[in-house]
C-alpha cells in the first residue's frame, strides 16, 4: 500500500494532541484517528503498533517545534550580549507557550520513554542533537559564555517552561517569566565583555 506522507503527518499531529489532552493512556489508534479527522482504522495502516506510534510521535514532535528558518535568523540577528541571550530565551518561551499542546505531548513522551527503550533512544538522540545545535549556534554567534553556560541555560529554561505550562501557580509571587528569564541569564552568563 502506498503511504501518504501528509496523512502520516496528520496522524502524528493527532497523536500529539491526544498525548497532550489525554496522556499516554489515552493514546489509541481510534483516538488518533478521531483527532486527525480521518476514517476509523487509518492509524493502524500507518503504524505497526502502539510502540511504533509513540516512537514516531517522539520524532515528529521536533518537526512541530522547529521554527521557520527565517524567523530563527531574525531572532539571532545581531545578538551579542547577555541581554540579547535573554531576548532569545524569551522568544523560546513564547514559542513554547504558542505550542503548548506539542510541549505537553513531549512531556508525556518523556515519561513514556522511561518504560520504552525505542522511544527513549529516539528522544535522547533528538534532544541531545538539539542541545548540541544550541551550543554550536551560541558559540558561532559569539554570545557570552561557553558550553557549560549553554547547558545551564538549557536546564534552567526547561524547568521554567515546565512550571509555566503545567503548574504556573508554583511561581506566583516570583515575578513574571520575562523577569525570571532575565535574572537566570544574567546569573548564568558572564557579565558583558567578560569571557
Amino acid at each position: 500500500m502506498v503511504r501518504n506522507p501528509e496523512r502520516r503527518a496528520a496522524l502524528l499531529d493527532g497523536a500529539l494532541t491526544v498525548l497532550a489532552e489525554q496522556g499516554a493512556r489515552g493514546l489509541t489508534f481510534r483516538a488518533v484517528d478521531t483527532a486527525a479527522g480521518v476514517p476509523a482504522g487509518t492509524a493502524s495502516n500507518y503504524f505497526a503498533d502502539r510502540d511504533d506510534l509513540l516512537t514516531q510521535a517522539g520524532a515528529h514532535v521536533y518537526i512541530r517545534f522547529a521554527p521557520d528558518p527565517q524567523e530563527a535568523e531574525r531572532a539571532m540577528a545581531g545578538a551579542s550580549t547577555a541581554e540579547d541571550v535573554a531576548g532569545l530565551m524569551r522568544w523560546v518561551m513564547a514559542r513554547m507557550r504558542d505550542n503548548r499542546t506539542v510541549y505537553l505531548a513531549l512531556l508525556e513522551l518523556r515519561l513514556e520513554a522511561t518504560r520504552r527503550p525505542a522511544l527513549r533512544g529516539t528522544l535522547t538522540r533528538r534532544i541531545r542533537q538539539d542541545l548540541e545545535d544550541n551550543v554550536r549556534g551560541h558559540l558561532e554567534a559569539g554570545l557570552p559564555g561557553g558550553r557549560a553556560e549553554v547547558v545551564m541555560l538549557y536546564l534552567a529554561m526547561t524547568g521554567l517552561v515546565i512550571e509555566s505550562l503545567t503548574l504556573p501557580g508554583v511561581l506566583d509571587g516570583e515575578g513574571d517569566a520575562d523577569a525570571l528569564i532575565g535574572a537566570l541569564v544574567h546569573r548564568i552568563l558572564p557579565a558583558d565583555g567578560e569571557g
